[in-house]
């Protein structure tokens, strides 16, 4: 099984806001399988060792060096947590703390050492949409089902999900009569249709708290609309599967599931395109790096595209800003990247795209919510 926790906002932007005389940015690729995981244990010692000798390089205190090593060897050692792992583990260490993320992308290896923590691997991982999960949902049974690109997709254990409708209503079916014989009739159902939504909704809120992963339903008949009226999740897709799931294993769903996240995030990107011609004209969008770079600092950046592949080395003024660009000197890091956080950090939309998807073809295209 694979087990992947994506970061969300708020823990995006606690890491982000991490500045620290040694900052260790570790990414590895790992295995599902626990009985190979050996290998990342290997590599997660061989970047230790290497990050050690960069820090005692820089002259970091050695009671703070050991403080970080003594944590990562910790980690290194815990079998418990070999044993549920993605495709990759960023690792994100100072001498005070320790921070992990298991990963569905299968990432570059390597150790970065810094004033701040390395998080363009994992602004790829949240800015590309390749994950979702699916509410697939019947009167007979439901169950939420998570799904990666090129990984096995894996039915979730949520807490206080209902069984089906009827013990949803606390009945033993949906099909009794009233007093005087007759059946319920779809008035009566319709209620314990509501009923029945209302408690998945429950079960899921607390799942689903604080993620911006898209939510997918698999439904047909009454409950493929009376899910979605009582949802109180934001990230429900408009077109969900159109079909029953009693019989669809999670492989077919995830399926089926892609071709509905391809046709959202075309949409998305087509509906941002045109919303960045109708207000690059009153000065509320940006192709320029320099005017992107205040804007995501000053927090006006509503949405961003950005070439996530992008390579642009220097510095970006933490209070005006202002970017100085290098040629990869020591101190510097990628602008494009720098500017992805902080629009992300402040409550941004930041969708990773191809090159060929960006207005004119540029590093990035932001649209703001007020000009700059």
């Amino acid at each position: 099984m694979l087990h992947v926790d994506i970061p969300t906002r708020s823990e995006f932007k606690a890491i982000y806001d991490v500045r620290s005389d040694a900052c260790v940015s570790i990414y590895l690729r790992t295995t599902p399988l626990t009985q190979e995981s050996d290998a990342s244990r290997i590599q997660l010692g061989n970047f230790l060792r290497e990050a050690r000798e960069r820090l005692e390089a820089a002259g970091l205190d050695k009671r703070r060096l050991l403080s970080l090593t003594e944590e990562v060897d910790a980690l290194a050692d815990d079998d418990e947590f070999w044993r549920f792992q993605a495709n990759s583990l960023a690792v994100l260490a100072t001498p005070e703390s320790l921070r992990t993320f298991r990963l569905a992308n299968h990432l570059t290896p390597m150790a970065e050492v810094g004033d701040r923590f390395h998080l363009k691997p994992l602004i790829r991982a949240i800015t590309f949409p390749h994950s979702a999960f699916i509410l697939a949902l019947s009167e007979n049974a439901v169950r939420l089902v998570e799904m990666h690109t090129d990984v096995p997709a894996t039915t979730l254990k949520i807490d206080n999900m209902p069984k089906d409708a009827a013990s949803a209503a606390g009945k033993s079916t949906l099909n009794d009569r009233t007093s005087d014989g007759r059946m319920g009739g779809l008035e009566s159902q319709n209620v314990r249709f509501l009923q029945y939504a209302r408690k998945i909704d429950a079960a899921l809120r607390p799942f689903l708290s604080g993620r911006e992963t898209p939510l997918i339903l698999a439904a047909t008949g009454r409950l493929a609309s009376v899910f979605p009226a009582v949802n109180s999740y934001p990230n429900l897709l408009p077109d969900g599967i159109k079909t029953s799931p009693d019989r669809v294993p999670d492989a077919e769903l995830a399926q089926a599931a892609r071709a509905v996240l391809d046709a959202a995030y075309a949409r998305e990107i087509d509906e941002l395109k045109k919303l960045y011609d109708k207000r690059a004209g009153s000065g509320r969008a940006t192709t320029d790096i320099s005017d992107a770079a205040r804007a995501a600092t000053f927090g006006a950046i509503e949405t961003l595209l950005v070439d996530i592949d992008a390579v642009i080395p220097g510095t970006i003024d933490a209070e005006t800003g202002a970017v100085s660009f290098t040629d990869g000197d020591a101190g510097a890091y990628g602008v494009v990247d720098e500017i992805a956080s902080r629009a992300f950090t402040s409550g941004a939309r930041v969708l990773g795209v191809r090159r060929s998807d960006l207005p004119g073809q540029m590093e990035l295209a932001a649209v703001l919510r007020f000009p700059i």
